[in-house]
């Protein structure tokens, strides 16, 4: 006679979204959501009395890749958001909630942004830092308020904004941001933003240097930057005072170890007002490349060139530089895992 076992599966409170757990458990006890409560305060005290939960939701929903209000109701009825005391609420709700967001309110999210990095900061006993500042396109369909149109690569012509970010690289943390029309030149703002970054991290006796691609390289950062007391290297513009220059029969390049030729020179460009210090970087161009090109001097390697006033050697320099591609990676994080934008 055959038995046929009954298997009975009575297992309860089970969740895909265990992750979960460790963001609330750790913005809790480091006292992220405290921050949160005491500065990010709203005109309208019912507003107040609900912000949490409704906050709360959001990151929740962005950490597991919820990109539309409606896909919230995926968590409606996941028992760890419950066991959080988190009531995630309809999409209009929420909705309407972020609609109470201002100018002041906004601004107030990213002192609160300052002071969770502060506590990373202190707590690292770091004695110097490396600031990466990019920009970055995040395509819009519709017409919604500050968009414009600008360089757009993925879908040209449409409109678009433009986020500016900054992250510390040692601490690998988002610093600050903020978005931008779509139509702004990348360097536009990054003054003001240095400035910033500098007021709420001066008390803390760092040594500071800012990495940036060739978008900023403009003099107005250069002297701010140099008027704050920190260092920067960043990648200058091919622009034929410089060319000219690094293909004078004068200069002395020399073959390092990795194959790079690194000399340097004190110059500036034809609108400064005083002479900084490049490092010119010279490899050799694959044999391929180098069959097709002109006899031209010089056409057979391929050129960079770096502004900076740190004491580094040009080879140091050029290192330094090559790892900025971890921001690259830090805004492919914010984008499309944060939903930044």
């Amino acid at each position: 006679m055959d038995v046929i076992n009954k298997i009975e599966f009575s297992a309860r409170n089970l969740t895909s979204n265990t992750g979960l757990f460790l963001l609330l458990e750790h913005a809790r006890n480091s006292g992220i959501f405290e921050l949160i409560d005491q500065n990010l305060v709203f005109e309208n005290p019912s507003t107040n009395s609900i912000k949490m939960n409704h906050i709360k939701t959001i990151l929740c929903g962005n950490l597991i890749g919820i990109d539309k209000l409606e896909r919230l109701k995926l968590l409606q009825s996941d028992p760890l958001i419950n066991e959080f005391d988190i009531s995630v609420k309809e999409p209009e709700t929420v909705s309407r909630f972020l609609g109470n967001f201002n100018y002041k309110t906004t601004q107030m999210l990213r002192e609160i942004n300052f002071k969770v990095f502060l506590k990373l900061l202190r707590r690292s006993k770091l004695t110097s830092i490396t600031i990466d500042m990019d920009s970055s396109v995040v395509n819009v369909e519709g017409h919604q308020e500050g968009t414009a149109k600008g360089y757009n690569p993925k879908k040209p012509g449409n409109l678009c904004y433009n986020i500016q970010f900054a992250f510390c690289d040692e601490l690998k943390a988002y610093l600050t941001g903020y978005v931008r029309s779509g139509d702004t030149y990348t360097a536009n703002g990054a003054a003001g933003m240095i400035q910033e970054i500098i007021a709420h991290i001066k008390e803390e006796d760092l040594e500071v240097t800012f990495r940036m691609d060739s978008g900023y390289f403009d003099e107005e950062i250069l002297e701010t930057i140099e008027s704050l007391g920190c260092r920067y290297v960043i990648k200058a513009k091919a622009y034929p005072t410089l060319v000219e220059q690094a293909l004078d029969s004068d200069l002395l390049f020399e073959t390092g170890e990795d194959g790079k030729e690194t000399p340097e020179l004190i110059t500036s460009l034809n609108t400064w007002k005083k002479d900084r210090r490049f490092v010119i970087s010279r490899t050799l161009k694959d044999e391929r490349d180098r069959a097709q090109l002109s006899f031209l001097d010089g056409e057979e390697y391929a050129y960079s060139f770096y502004v900076t006033n740190t004491g580094f050697s040009p080879e140091e320099v050029v290192d330094f530089y090559q790892k900025r591609g971890n921001s690259e990676n830090y805004i492919k994080e914010a984008k499309y895992d944060m939903a930044v934008g």
